[in-house]
């Protein structure tokens, strides 16, 4: 997949991190899974590989061991999740609470619909 998308992956997932208070997870799993076409095995091992020090440490050495860890897309990802994570915390700190939280929660609702109805 192209180290674009990678960039891309990264930069969203850190300007929502940045604005929302969330992990990787919630964007950079279904985002690797629907558009990069990997593993789920290898989704959550990359994206473990994000957070590697001190959070994901030990899980990510498992993952690893078993194959299911791309460092190559992680180390891409975490240049756009730092850019993305100023971005993000921009936008959060302009908006009114009640925005924000009305937008985290359409947010929210919107990874749960697709993560449950696409195939």
């Amino acid at each position: 997949m192209s180290i674009l998308l990678y960039l891309a992956l990264g930069l969203i997932a850190g300007t929502l991190s940045g604005m929302f208070g969330i992990g990787g997870g919630t964007i950079l799993i279904p985002g690797l899974v629907f558009l990069a076409g990997l593993t789920q095995h290898d989704a959550q091992g990359t994206t473990l590989a994000i957070m590697l020090l001190p959070i994901g440490l030990l899980a990510v050495m498992r993952y690893y061991h078993s194959g299911h860890v791309r460092f190559d897309i992680a180390a891409f990802i975490c240049l756009g999740f730092l850019i993305g994570g100023l971005l993000g915390a921009n936008i959060a700190v302009g908006l009114p609470n009640l925005i924000l939280k009305k937008a985290f929660g359409i947010f929210l609702m919107i990874v749960a619909a697709y993560t449950i109805f696409a195939k």
